[in-house]
């Protein structure tokens, strides 16, 4: 079997939201449908093709694939994200990271309601024993994982999660809203043949419109809305929010219009 391409890790112009940066990190509110790093089948448009063109410097550290990365994101998961600009505030971060010091909440769409407004979920994930493509929380070899989450707004069949992780395994809020009967909407990977079928029984005489939109969804509803963190460098506790996407918006305002006729925002929504 020949060996994979090598991945040409080229700077690119492309356009970045960043929110924060200075000499040691820089922060960024990732769009989604943006790849993280390169990998084959992703040599190019990713964001450590971007941050290389607006850091030069980013290059020499870290390794070649990751260079300044200490988290990511799924491709089609937005919002807030922090990378090193130095070798050292690298390290610290990912310290931090690893310490679970790190504050980490993200704002879903899932389906279904909820019998309580808050509670957690602790599956411990691990790879899928058939389809490796994909976590799961009934591997023998799972890592301990924990989600809390509380509800924002119900719509009638579909909630607004608020989500801290505690924990950061792979596809971990995925993961772990399908374990319990809520996969988030919009997901390909991780989702419910049931969701949409329980849905429409419970629009029977409100607007076709609100499943067209939810089936339309091109990616999952998943946002990275809160990072707070210890500054490597001044020691400095510092919180970082991203706006939802329009997509996620979009999607919000139709079912606070059409299902509850309410155009109130969302409480804590910068």
């Amino acid at each position: 079997m020949p060996a994979p391409e090598p991945v040409d890790y080229k700077p690119e112009s492309i356009p970045l939201n960043i929110r924060y940066q200075d000499s040691h990190i820089i922060v960024i509110d990732k769009q989604p449908g943006m790849v993280v790093h390169p990998a084959p089948g992703h040599s190019s448009g990713t964001l450590v093709n971007a941050l290389l063109f607006h850091c030069p410097d980013l290059g020499a550290i870290g390794g070649e694939i990751r260079p300044g990365i200490v988290h990511r994101l799924d491709k089609d998961t937005s919002g807030i994200m922090v990378v090193a600009k130095d070798s050292e505030s690298q390290e610290e971060l990912a310290r931090q990271f690893k310490s679970r010091e790190v504050e980490k909440k993200y704002l879903a769409l899932v389906f279904g309601e909820f019998k309580s407004d808050k509670g957690e979920i602790n599956l411990p994930i691990g790879r899928h024993p058939v389809d490796r493509k994909r976590m799961a929380t009934t591997t023998r070899k799972g890592r301990a994982a924990l989600t809390v989450w509380k509800v924002r707004e119900g719509f009638d069949g579909i909630s607004l999660l608020e989500l801290n992780l505690k924990t950061g395994r792979t596809h971990q809020i995925r993961v772990h809203c399908y374990a319990i009967g809520h996969p988030v909407v919009g997901d390909p990977v991780y989702r419910s043949r049931n969701s949409i079928n329980h849905l429409k029984g419970k629009l029977t005489g409100r607007p076709s419109s609100i499943i067209a939109a939810i089936k339309s969804a091109e990616r999952q509803q998943l946002h990275a809305w809160r990072l707070g963190l210890t500054h490597p460098k001044s020691g400095e506790y510092m919180t970082f929010e991203a706006p939802l996407p329009a997509d996620m918006q979009d999607l919000i305002a139709k079912l606070r219009w059409e299902l509850k006729g309410e155009s109130s925002k969302l409480k804590g929504e910068s």
